[in-house]
């Protein structure tokens, strides 16, 4: 991803990208992945995708999440389908210490990690539903990298456009960021008169009457 396009989404919100999405009628809002610990920084990148299935018979050729650690280049950002699974680990300190060291902006898991203390001392930031400490082996396995996944209730490509922060995880189709980062700045613009009107006297409700607020989004 460009530089000038990261700074651009890293001044933006996910709220302010989510109500952009949900102005042109896209599907990229997610629920329920957080920051797994409060040094968590924002973070925006590629999509390198990663799909687990649950261990069997036939075994895994190398452990999960290798694959899309040696396919990310600096600044992008692993999405990992583990089907929301909360007790099944699927990232843990080896791997961030890994994609630490490749420049990958971040992890964000539809599901759960370990090894918290780990990120917090790499200074790595990971977005999961929850945390466990048993090990994935034996448990979930990897099934492909770098194909279309499904997370948080979203359609995830390689090369998608993620943004995440303390209110959660958006994804952006790359075919469509340019118009999606447009709106948002200029929602976020209209959100910064409005607080600047707020600090200069003005009441909500004169507020709200001047920005039409309720019905921004069909503006």
């Amino acid at each position: 991803m460009e530089i000038s396009l990261r700074e651009r989404l890293l001044r933006l919100s996910t709220t302010n990208i989510s109500d952009a999405m949900d102005s042109l009628g896209i599907n990229g809002t997610t629920c329920g992945i957080v920051p797994i610990h409060p040094g968590c920084k924002k973070i925006a990148g590629e999509a390198v995708t990663l799909r687990l299935i649950p261990q069997g018979l036939t075994p895994s050729g190398t452990h999960l999440g290798i694959r899309a650690i040696e396919s990310a280049g600096p600044g992008d950002v692993i999405v990992v389908d583990n089907a929301g699974r909360p007790g099944l680990s699927c990232w843990g300190g080896i791997l961030a210490t890994g994609a630490s060291l490749k420049g990958v902006s971040g992890v964000v898991i539809d599901g759960a990690c370990r090894d918290v203390d780990d990120y917090m001392e790499l200074g790595f930031s990971v977005y999961a539903r929850s945390t466990v400490v048993a090990t994935a082996r034996g448990r979930v396995m990897e099934e492909n990298t770098n194909i279309p996944i499904s997370f948080g209730g979203v359609q995830v490509c390689p090369g998608d456009v993620v943004l995440a922060d303390h209110s959660g995880v958006v994804v952006i189709p790359s075919s469509r960021l340019g118009q999606v980062l447009a709106l948002a700045e200029a929602l976020f613009q209209k959100e910064e008169a409005m607080c600047a009107d707020l600090r200069a006297g003005m009441s909500s409700l004169e507020v709200d009457r001047k920005y039409h607020y309720e019905s921004m989004l069909k503006s």
